[in-house]
């Protein structure tokens, strides 16, 4: 489960000033920092920002504000968020993320996100931040008006994310603009470097991941140590 996503535009080199990046770049906030959380309580409100390529002006990137629940319905007064949990995508294989699968995946940009893991019966919450920008996959709907919704994609758990929650894992995406173009195109049905990464899941930023009392204060829990969770890109070379 993915709860919590954060930018830091302040973090956003030095990958993301490469020349290759050069049509991204316009979509992380320059020295400015924002935060995202799903649309509990059926707030369609809560949104995310997430960049996506509109087959409606050339395949243009454009970055909107989506509702951060997928299962949402358009009605005269807006978006409403429907009761199915789908801040997250996890069972790829059901019928419901097909289409999207296929032809409406996004990027969301982040620097932090929080996890969480029930430890007895107290909730341990755990802040994960980096010190550059990296990409998380999402799938969307669109609706009237240039209105989304959207879910972050999850997988199995990971190795190294299991201290911290045990049940899913974020789909980070390579911070390649060959792939990103691939993922984001929305003529591109399937590829082998998607159906590869879906079932390969890494871990491809490093993370300095510390116990929160929220995620909104940050306040460190000093009965647990920082630690760092090192790259897969970097244990793998």
């Amino acid at each position: 489960m993915c709860g919590y996503v954060e930018i830091n535009g302040e973090r956003a080199a030095p990958v993301m000033q490469q020349p290759e990046f050069s049509e991204y770049l316009p979509f992380v906030p320059a020295e400015e920092t924002r935060v995202f959380y799903p649309a509990f309580g059926q707030n369609p409100n809560r949104t995310i920002d997430m960049v996506l390529r509109d087959k409606d002006a050339a395949g243009q990137l454009k970055k909107v504000s989506a509702t951060w629940w997928y299962d949402c319905f358009d009605t005269s007064e807006g978006l409403m968020v429907g009761n199915r949990t789908t801040f997250n995508a996890r069972n790829l294989q059901s019928p419901f993320w097909k289409h999207s699968l296929a032809h409406q995946r996004g990027v969301v940009f982040a620097t932090g996100i929080g996890e969480s893991k029930l430890v007895g019966k107290t909730k341990h919450q755990y802040y994960m931040q980096s010190d550059e920008v990296f990409a998380l996959g999402a799938l969307y709907r669109r609706f009237d008006k240039n209105r989304y919704s959207c879910a972050i994609i999850t997988r199995d758990a990971h190795p190294k994310m299991t201290p911290f929650h045990d049940k899913a894992f974020p789909l980070f995406l390579p911070m390649s603009p060959k792939f990103l173009d691939i993922w984001l195109d929305p003529t591109i049905q399937s590829h082998p470097k998607i159906d590869f990464l879906l079932n390969n899941p890494s871990l491809f930023p490093t993370l300095h991941v510390q116990r929160v009392k929220t995620y909104k204060d940050k306040v460190a829990m000093k009965s647990s140590p920082p630690v760092t969770l090192i790259s897969d890109l970097i244990d793998n070379e």
